[in-house]
């Protein structure tokens, strides 16, 4: 007996796992959720927004290394939150060396010039009352290695790399899941009721579609105000139009068919008709459409935030630390904008190629 699965799902899936890069590009993205989820975990910089620096360190080449000193504080208990939140930023100070006499630890703070370095004394009793030097010297005193270096303010690309992964991976689910919703609903009623709905939704889709995208959605962000969870509302009511156009040509040819004359037959509402038959007969494309929205989200954020108008400092974003940092494109320091940049590049095309993968799986012509 043949076993094997001959749903449409079935040879959709079998067909998409035959696609080299569209695998590899789902497992990317799947490791980039994940990175993005854990980022304070996996984040050398794990303060709030990895927004701790210092500027005497500012714009270091990769690799950099450093000894920092460091004061105990306050509330050094670790709460749940900060796995995924981040830490309260300590207290340290990059050093170039320090001396360690009596009662008392003299350093001298960092800078590109020795000859010009601050001294500064300190009791060993800032450390806590127990402190010894051995303690002072395991658990204040450390080398700390910044693998790509550090940006314009003193702070660690790597980290902020990492914790700005979160505004991109966001934006594409959030502003997806908003062009879903409305673009299915609007689609959905125009395709099944036509008539004056269709030409009153085609009319709204045509006005929408006619303004360009990112003064669009610069127009909603201004309107709503800059912040974080703004700019994803603003991004995905400019995307649904897309998705809207498609469900509807969707549901025109599919209400034609057999069965949903049948329902109707039946005397079903039309309400259970369009979402128990019609629907989920016409999400192919609509998946297509959404991982290519993933990619134009992230664009559109990453545009957004170099304008100023996205996530607002100090959460790290990809377009932002582009534009803090695409000066130095030309001052011999380019790595400051390319690493958010490739980050961005990777990412969009991942979703892309993903995309092409689905469309060549649920095609099915492409046998």
């Amino acid at each position: 007996m043949d076993k094997t699965n001959h749903s449409l799902t079935g040879l959709a899936l079998q067909k998409f796992k035959k696609n080299f890069w569209g695998v590899l590009s789902l497992v990317f993205i799947a490791l980039l959720v994940l990175v993005s989820i854990f980022a304070y975990v996996l984040s050398p910089d794990s303060t709030q927004n990895a927004n701790w620096g210092d500027l005497s360190i500012h714009s270091k080449s990769p690799g950099f290394k450093v000894t920092m000193l460091s004061f105990p504080s306050d509330n050094e208990e670790t709460h749940v939150s900060d796995y995924f939140m981040g830490k309260t930023a300590a207290f340290k100070i990059p050093i170039l060396k320090y001396s360690i006499v009596k009662d008392s630890l003299t350093y001298f703070e960092y800078t590109d010039e020795p000859d010009l370095a601050v001294s500064k004394t300190v009791p060993l009793s800032a450390f806590g009352a127990t402190a010894t030097v051995a303690s002072i010297e395991k658990d204040f005193i450390k080398e700390q290695t910044f693998t790509l270096g550090t940006d314009s303010q003193g702070r660690d690309l790597l980290s902020r790399l990492i914790i700005g992964s979160r505004v991109s991976i966001a934006i594409g689910f959030v502003a997806v899941f908003i062009s879903l919703v409305v673009g299915i609903f609007f689609g959905a009623i125009a395709g099944y009721y036509g008539g004056k709905v269709d030409a009153f939704v085609m009319w709204l889709v045509n006005i929408i579609w006619s303004i360009p995208t990112l003064l669009l959605v610069i127009a909603i962000t201004l309107a709503l105000g800059k912040g974080f969870w703004q700019v994803f509302v603003a991004v995905g009511l400019t995307m649904w139009v897309e998705v809207a156009r498609v469900v509807r040509g969707q549901v025109m040819s599919i209400k034609q068919m057999q069965y949903v004359t049948a329902a109707r037959a039946l005397g079903y509402k039309n309400s259970r008709i369009i979402f128990n038959h019609i629907l989920p007969n016409s999400m192919a494309p609509v998946i297509v459409i959404s991982a290519a929205n993933f990619a134009s989200a992230i664009l559109v954020e990453s545009g957004l935030s170099f304008l100023g108008l996205g996530a607002q400092p100090p959460i790290p974003s990809w377009g932002g630390m582009i534009k803090d940092h695409y000066n130095y494109i030309i001052l011999g320091k380019p790595y400051l904008a390319m690493a958010p940049g490739i980050a961005m590049l990777l990412l969009v095309l991942a979703f892309m190629m993903v995309g092409n993968a689905l469309r060549d799986a649920l095609d099915v012509k492409n046998e």
